[in-house]
């Protein structure tokens, strides 16, 4: 299939051509900073769903949480990336935590000691981490310094691709050298970086376009060139204009968003068979095209699961797109698939700060620090405390909440990870 050309739009064209191409370098350079959404102060580490590889990081004899439990001894961490089997968490220190399966090597650590895999262990790394992301194999953390490192494993419909031509690598390597990076983003079996003036590249594997520069008939690792341009990283081209330049990115288990720098236009490329990521064909893009359905708000986080996606808009308010099935979009039993962003009504009256998609499972976190989540439960990854599947959000209880805002949420294959602040005891004396 050719690839698609996105909408031009004209009006830019006159203006960029008055300016000077360098002076808008630099200052695009200035400009570009995503937001990392990591937290200002330290938090807990809360899990549930399934833990029988470790991925619940309470040790070797916890394999299941149908409510929310605390990873105790962990206090400061302010971000966290839930893999498919496998988490990465940061602590304000900049040192980074895994756990869970490391089969190929996700944890970026020895885990030759019996039962180390199922507890948080530090990854070594040559500097101050600021970003986390996990796939399904890989991991990856991005350095306040811009340089970005991963280790792990990329899959595709064949198995194991490995991480570079290498194969897979077990402990961290660096990724893009001598760009500086300031995001990182991880989808299933993709990473997509962010280069501080604006530029977007992949690697992985592209067999649902998740990659944006590799057509169908090259997406292959059967192809004659192989997997070098797979794991190779590569510039994105947008073929709508030379000077678009990008401000944020986000990653979806087989897809990928950019958010333009000038209008906040959403460019997407990847799987679309259910609409999830807003393009009126529901087939695979190869190469970037604008959504329209994100046109006319700011968006602050996307998050996409296998086959829906949800957004968190500048308002707090929470939109979901995509596939029904189990109750993933929050819509009600009677709902159809979301070819468009659509407004969950649930959260209508309150302001969100966090949304995250599991593999077929949705979560908000509210501005008073409550949590919901819907869609896929029966592994217990929903938290509900039983495993069933839920049509619309439902407020999450449990006794470690108690006393705890939640912050932020990530949800991963079969279970999820809750970051939450521990409430200051009110002085009933005061006053």
């Amino acid at each position: 299939m050719p690839p698609r050309r996105a909408t031009k739009r004209t009006a830019e064209d006159p203006v960029t051509a008055e300016k000077a191409p360098k002076q808008i370098k630099k200052k695009q350079e200035i400009s570009v900073k995503p937001d990392l959404r990591s937290l200002s102060t330290g938090s807990v580490i809360l899990v549930f769903g399934q833990g029988d590889v470790g991925q619940l990081g309470l040790g070797e004899d916890v394999v299941e949480k149908m409510r929310p439990a605390a990873i105790p001894d962990y206090h400061d961490v302010i971000a966290a990336a839930a893999g498919g089997m496998h988490n990465v968490c940061l602590k304000k220190t900049g040192e980074v935590l895994t756990f869970g399966c490391n089969d190929e090597g996700a944890l970026g650590r020895d885990t030759s000691k019996e039962g180390s895999e199922t507890v948080p262990g530090t990854v070594e790394l040559p500097g101050k981490a600021i970003q986390v992301t996990a796939g399904d194999s890989h991991s990856a953390a991005l350095l306040e310094d811009g340089r970005a490192f991963a280790w792990g494993s990329f899959r595709d419909s064949h198995g194991t691709m490995g991480l570079t031509l290498k194969g897979n690598e077990r402990l961290p390597i660096e990724i893009l050298p001598n760009i500086k990076v300031v995001k990182i983003a991880s989808g299933a079996d993709h990473l997509v970086l962010l280069s501080e003036n604006g530029r977007v590249y992949t690697c992985g594997c592209g067999e649902q376009g998740q990659l944006g520069r590799v057509a169908s008939r090259t997406a292959s690792r059967n192809t004659r060139q192989g997997m070098g341009p797979l794991l190779t990283p590569g510039l994105v081209e947008f073929k709508v204009s030379k000077k678009l330049e990008f401000a944020d990115i986000w990653a979806g288990t087989y897809c990928t968003f950019a958010k333009e720098n000038q209008k906040g236009d959403i460019y997407v490329f990847g799987l679309n068979n259910y609409y999830q990521i807003g393009l009126k064909d529901a087939a695979t893009h190869f190469h970037p095209q604008m959504s329209k359905t994100f046109s006319g708000k700011v968006w602050k986080h996307i998050s996409s699961g296998q086959h829906h996606t949800i957004a968190l808009d500048d308002e707090g308010q929470v939109f979901v797109m995509g596939r029904k099935e189990y109750g993933r979009l929050g819509l009600g039993t009677n709902c159809t698939d979301a070819k468009e962003l659509t407004p969950v009504p649930v959260l209508s009256s309150a302001k969100c700060i966090d949304v995250g998609a599991g593999s077929a499972q949705s979560f908000a976190v509210t501005e008073s620090g409550e949590l919901y989540s819907w869609g896929m439960g029966t592994s217990g990854q929903l938290g509900t405390g039983e495993e069933v599947d839920v049509e619309e959000p439902i407020l999450i209880k449990g006794r470690q909440l108690e006393g705890k805002t939640v912050v932020r949420v990530t949800g991963g294959g079969q279970h999820t990870l809750v970051l939450a602040t521990v409430r200051p005891v009110k002085d009933k004396t005061a006053g």
